[in-house]
């Protein structure tokens, strides 16, 4: 039922309801009326009949009065009238005539306890009302009653009886109705018609606008409303559709920019409103995560961003994220939930055994069982490629305990691309930093860390070594006569030395171990966690092997040696760069003693120990 109809029904309704109230109300009053009339003329036929038979007693006509109370019964509308004696005149006067006795119960019931008794019978025909009158005797009236018959105040003397037939009212009343009811049906008939007449534009505008708002919902504002009325519902008209225009205009734009964005995340609704308030919330979340990652102040802190993301917004319990080096292959971990690792170690050592980094495609254990075999985690899992830049990409893997929840965490996947894709820049730029940072803090001869890495970061090194119980070994190495090289063969040949050094350094250590060029033919070693033999061992190897390199300058070949002193963190002390200098004066010491030789620290070769 359409709201037209609707309005029509309820009107309809009320006004069916309004005059059945009406005509109710008319039929019970004209019920009452004929009631009530028939009831005042029996009272008055009452006195009549009494004040006649008086007349007739006073003057001695009583045998007469037959013939008064025949024409008295002849009144309109009187079907019937009798007289009835009580046993006190029936005992004093006689039985009367023929007709004067109690004909039935409410005659007898009259005569004994002196009420009037009204009662009708009515059926489809006739309506008759019969009123039954008691004769009470009293001294105090005209006449007086006691002057003529033997009775106490208060006796019943007898009692008029008549019928009155009420058809005629109630046919009167029944017309009466008819013609309410036939002229409340008009009325109906024309209200309905007035009704549906005036309202029938609205509800047209009001269906139109549904229409309209119905393919707004899927994004078409391409409806335009019409309507006939010339008033307010025509403004209202030109108002939606002057809205409609600007919505179709404008919204065409931002829908097609929306739908882009949608395609990239995990959002599925029919109503394109509710999606553009949906991707325009999460437009707006990752807004504020780029506007925060952009502040801080390196790229671990970015990934210490996205790993909440993950946590927080997006509910992963178990993953892990790595950072693969594209020019070494390696792949380091950023972060983990657990200690459970998702690969076989060989992925970290050699990034291509990882299927996502190698293929540049998402893994999906629910694709194919074991689909990678370099998988330690059995579980279900997943394993996303991110690529940052031609040197840098990230592997983000995650996994689940059945495959409902592992296929739940990969529609999100479109969103978690929505953030990376607004970190890849920042961690770019991070990266680029930290190249610049790194190569700043690396000598760009050897490409080993330089003295001023060495003053940033010592004492970090040194606190961190204290608090885990580590121990270093500080080598101070440095060419014999190297001055002569660059003075005889010129600084390209010293380049080439301290190139050659460099390498027989890293050669000789471990990846754990630091080496440092502390400046022009001198260089420093931390060597992590060894022995005093274990430092003796290494420098000897480090001095063997550069002695055992030939330069070729020219027509001459060159042979060089070392001199290298050893000092111990923090046994020998718990500052580093006391040990640092404690390295330096062995180092000074093995020259002044012959060159070519490894010396050890020992407390007789420092006499300013004081001022450190």
């Amino acid at each position: 039922m359409n709201t037209n109809r609707k309005i029509l029904f309820i009107v309809a309704l009320m006004l069916i309801g309004l005059a059945v109230a009406t005509i109710t109300n008319v039929a019970l009053n004209f019920r009452d009326y004929g009631y009530n009339n028939a009831i005042e003329k029996s009272k008055m036929t009452a006195e009549i009949v009494r004040d006649g038979l008086t007349a007739h007693m006073v003057n001695g006509i009583m045998d007469k009065r037959e013939f008064f109370l025949a024409n008295i019964a002849n009144i309109k509308d009187v079907q019937k009238l009798w007289i009835v004696r009580s046993d006190n005149v029936v005992r004093q006067h006689g039985e009367g005539l023929d007709n004067e006795h109690a004909r039935d119960a409410i005659d007898k019931k009259v005569l004994k306890e002196g009420v009037i008794i009204r009662e009708i019978h009515e059926d489809a025909q006739n309506a008759v009302l019969r009123v039954t009158i008691p004769y009470t005797a009293t001294a105090y009236g005209n006449p007086n009653c006691l002057a003529c018959h033997n009775a106490k105040e208060g006796d019943v003397l007898g009692a008029i009886s008549m019928e009155f037939n009420i058809n005629d009212i109630r046919q009167t009343g029944a017309m009466t109705i008819a013609k309410i009811f036939a002229i409340n049906v008009v009325f109906i008939i024309i209200a309905l018609w007035v009704t549906h007449h005036y309202f029938k534009p609205y509800m047209k505008l009001f269906e139109n606008l549904q229409n309209g708002i119905k393919r707004a919902r899927t994004g078409d504002f391409s409806f335009r409303f019409t309507t006939t009325l010339k008033d307010a519902g025509s403004e209202v008209a030109d108002q939606m559709n002057t809205l409609f225009q600007k919505m179709e205009e404008t919204f065409g734009g931002i829908k097609h920019n929306l739908n882009t964005f949608a395609s990239r995340s995990n959002i599925s609704t029919s109503d394109p409103l509710s999606t553009a308030g949906i991707i325009i919330q999460e437009l707006s979340d990752v807004y504020k995560f780029k506007k925060t990652i952009e502040h801080d102040a390196n790229k671990d802190a970015v990934y210490e961003r996205f790993i909440y993301v993950l946590k927080e917004k997006f509910n992963f319990n178990h993953f892990a994220l790595y950072e693969v080096d594209k020019t070494t292959k390696e792949r380091k971990l950023i972060y983990i939930t657990d200690h459970q690792s998702f690969c076989l170690p060989a992925v970290d050592k050699d990034a291509n055994e990882c299927r996502a980094y190698r293929t540049a495609t998402d893994v999906y254990s629910t694709d194919f069982p074991e689909i990678c075999v370099n998988c330690a985690d059995k579980k279900e899992y997943s394993c996303i490629p991110f690529n940052i830049n031609d040197d840098l990409s990230l592997i983000l893997s995650y996994s689940a305990k059945d495959v409902e929840t592992i296929q739940a965490m990969n529609l999100v996947l479109p969103s978690i691309r929505n953030y990376f894709e607004a970190a890849k820049a920042v961690i770019e730029s991070r990266t680029l930093m930290d190249k610049l940072r790194d190569s700043s803090l690396r000598d760009g001869a050897t490409g080993l860390y330089n003295r001023r890495f060495l003053e940033e970061f010592i004492d970090k090194i040194s606190e961190q070594a204290i608090r885990s119980h580590v121990s270093y070994a500080v080598l101070m190495i440095d060419i014999d006569y190297f001055k002569m090289v660059n003075d005889t063969y010129g600084h390209d040949a010293g380049d080439v030395v301290i190139k050659s050094l460099s390498e027989i350094l890293v050669q000789n250590i471990r990846k754990a171990d630091l080496p440092v060029r502390y400046g022009g033919e001198e260089f420093l070693v931390l060597l992590h966690n060894t022995t005093t033999e274990g430092a003796l061992g290494v420098a000897e190897k480090i001095r063997t092997h550069f002695n055992q390199k030939k330069f070729q300058f020219g027509s001459d070949t060159v042979q060089k040696t070392l001199s290298i002193g050893i000092a111990h963190f923090p046994s020998q002390s718990n500052s580093i760069w006391k040990v640092i200098k404690f390295a330096d004066i062995a180092l000074y010491e093995g020259k002044h003693t012959g060159r070519n030789r490894i010396v050890e620290f020992e407390d007789r070769m420092f006499n300013g120990g004081d001022q450190f």
